[in-house]
């Protein structure tokens, strides 16, 4: 059944796309996930590596992981459990790092973060309702009115509901208008996006992420647009030249408390 009025494999995509953002997004997943990276382990030290967590958040998200198909649940009798990643989980490790890398070039926060807080702030703008169909319909038609975009994005529904995410996704600064009235298309930050969906777009397909570069959508090389600051964030600084994948990996596998207790960005930016 589709949901968007883009085309029937597109849409598929898509659909295929926003339910691994839905599966990885929940807070406190990405860290369990990172936590049980080796061999499969005892709940006792999955719980000692996120020792910030109490034990029934803990359950919570091995749960969550288990119903996901990312961890498997192995009872070797009454009192020997282990937890593991699944197939489905081991492939998705190596695109976390492509989150955190396109996160270390567009997102601009008050302080330093590690890779593992980048990557939870990224996924949080990705999931706000129709923020990925939007993006993507904006990625494909380029710079479109907001009745044409609410046309293809939420076809069944009044065409002003349209107004709310895309005043949130300009207030995150993945999407750029240039005033009430005018048409909207992507930011600088929403078109690097590219390597990032291309990437989520194999994984949940059941590809190698050697594919992402040749995704329909995100996959050709993007149109090169007016340089913008990321506006939920402090104004007039440059985002830092960007890291690699490769080089934000091992930065992943730090089990830490999060890194602060608060939201990074002021009202209208990111939620943690």
């Amino acid at each position: 059944m589709s949901h968007t009025g883009l085309p029937p494999a597109t849409d598929a995509d898509l659909s295929r796309v926003g339910e691994a953002l839905a599966m990885i997004t929940p807070r406190w997943n990405v860290r369990v996930l990172l936590a049980l990276s080796g061999p499969s382990a005892r709940y006792t030290d999955i719980a000692r590596k996120v020792s910030w967590l109490s034990n029934s958040k803990v359950h919570l998200v091995l749960r969550n992981l288990c119903d996901a198909g990312l961890v498997q649940r192995t009872e070797h009798d009454a009192r020997h459990v282990t937890y593991g990643h699944t197939d489905r989980a081991t492939t998705l490790l190596p695109v976390l790092p492509v989150i955190a890398a396109w996160a270390e070039q567009y997102l601009e926060p008050k302080q330093p973060l590690p890779a593992i807080d980048q990557i939870e702030d990224s996924l949080t703008l990705l999931t706000r309702r129709h923020a990925t169909a939007i993006l993507w319909t904006l990625k494909i038609r380029g710079e479109t009115s907001g009745r044409a975009l609410a046309r293809t994005v939420m076809p069944d529904r009044n065409w002003t509901n349209i107004y709310p995410p895309l005043r949130q996704l300009v207030a995150d600064g993945l999407v750029d208008t240039d005033g009430t009235g005018h048409p909207y298309r992507l930011s600088v930050s929403g078109d690097g996006l590219g390597q990032f969906f291309g990437a989520l777009s194999a994984w949940s397909a059941g590809q190698p992420l050697t594919q992402a570069a040749r995704h329909p959508v995100w996959g050709p090389e993007a149109t090169p647009q007016r340089a913008r600051a990321w506006v939920s964030h402090q104004t007039g600084t440059q985002a830092p030249p960007a890291r690699t994948a490769a080089a934000v990996g091992t930065d992943l596998f730090f089990h830490a408390a999060p890194a602060r207790p608060t939201p990074a960005l002021p009202t209208g930016g990111i939620r943690r």
